[in-house]
């Protein structure tokens, strides 16, 4: 509870909270500013308001602009030495350059205001950006001459990373929808040119369509460069789910980047439907084997096998599978990718010397 007293040298202090108890217990005969009980009228009204203010405010008085502030201040200060009487080009030290003409200004009796202004604070122990909407206003003593400032401020760092975040987000939503937008349209077009009419493209288009679309609803909802390898494939063959139990999946945690797990899940897509039609998911002994190696950042494997299913020969016509498969996916994987169509079942094998995400 905040003391109350009768002694009228005391009395600007009441209701001012910790910070009155601060400034009744500090020797202020040690600072420029004298005891308080020498103090101006004009020194004592201006720190009777800031103190009883639930605004965070400062006083900064006399020849080294010692400070006075309240309780809705002491954030601002975060975990710095003891404040309260020191000068502000101290407690301030490592921001004075950018503070100090904007604190003379008012010293010669011009008000300013700025908004989010960005500062490289020390105050929890560690260099921090951080910003402030403030305004430096002067004081005077009780003759009228300008003798320090009042500085009334807000910190809106939070809004500001707030507002930074945003931008990152719409950036990487306008990077994201660029490359579904080349992706679809690569798709379209490959389709359509290897498609003998409309009626034998639509329902491979659609197919593969859907599978963009579960792909980048797995992308958008992972942070950007931590997509599973496990979800991918799991997220692929989950439209497939007739089959899903011939497919055996295995390897340790592997995280991708967007574009590797959109290619990639495309190309097992690709790799089901054909199995599905020609190879080992056609018939009901069939199997493929999945299976991937490596931590995310040295070697990496990635090996399709089938196996039990019908003989395999090799396609007549390059198609968008194969496109994909021998040309983007390892491009994207940064390595190399073979597509061998063995007469025991059909293998695809993805080789990175360093996977990169």
């Amino acid at each position: 509870m905040d003391k109350v007293t009768t002694d009228d040298t005391f009395s600007f202090l009441d209701g001012g909270g910790r910070s009155a108890e601060m400034i009744r217990d500090l020797d202020w005969s040690n600072t420029p500013l004298g005891p308080i009980r020498q103090w101006p009228v004009a020194l004592k009204t201006a720190a009777g308001m800031v103190l009883t203010s639930g605004f965070p405010a400062m006083i900064a008085w006399g020849p080294e602009l010692t400070m006075i502030y309240n309780d809705a201040f002491h954030p601002i200060l975060g975990r710095k030495p003891e404040a309260m009487g020191q000068p502000l080009s101290r407690v301030w030290a490592e921001i004075w350059e950018d503070i100090a003409p904007i604190a003379h200004k008012a010293l010669a009796g011009q008000a300013t205001f700025i908004e989010d202004f960005p500062l490289t604070v020390q105050r929890n122990g560690y260099a921090e950006e951080a910003f402030f909407t403030f305004s430096y206003s002067p004081l005077r003593d009780d003759a009228g001459r300008i003798v320090g400032l009042l500085d009334t401020v807000i910190e809106t760092t939070a809004r500001m990373e707030s507002q930074r975040q945003v931008r990152l987000m719409n950036s990487e939503l306008q990077h994201r929808m660029k490359n579904m937008f080349a992706m679809v349209t690569s798709i379209v077009s490959q389709t359509l040119r290897v498609a003998h009419s409309v009626e034998e493209s639509r329902p491979l288009l659609l197919q593969r369509l859907a599978a963009v679309a579960n792909a980048h609803a797995l992308v958008t909802d992972a942070p950007k460069g931590d997509v599973s390898l496990a979800q991918v494939v799991e997220t692929a063959l989950s439209v497939h789910r007739t089959v899903s139990s011939q497919v055996h999946a295995d390897g340790p945690e592997v995280m991708l980047s967007d574009k590797q797990a959109l290619s990639l899940s495309l190309a097992i897509n690709e790799l089901t439907t054909n199995a599905m039609k020609y190879g080992a998911l056609s018939v009901e002994d069939g199997r493929v084997h999945l299976c991937w190696q490596g931590d995310g950042a040295g070697s990496f494997i990635l090996h399709w096998r089938e196996q039990g299913g019908p003989s395999v020969t090799k396609p007549s016509r390059r198609g968008f599978g194969t496109t994909l498969m021998e040309r983007v996916v390892p491009h994207d994987f940064g390595g190399s990718a073979t597509l061998t169509y063995a007469p025991e079942g059909l293998s695809y094998r993805i080789d990175t010397p360093a996977l990169k995400r």
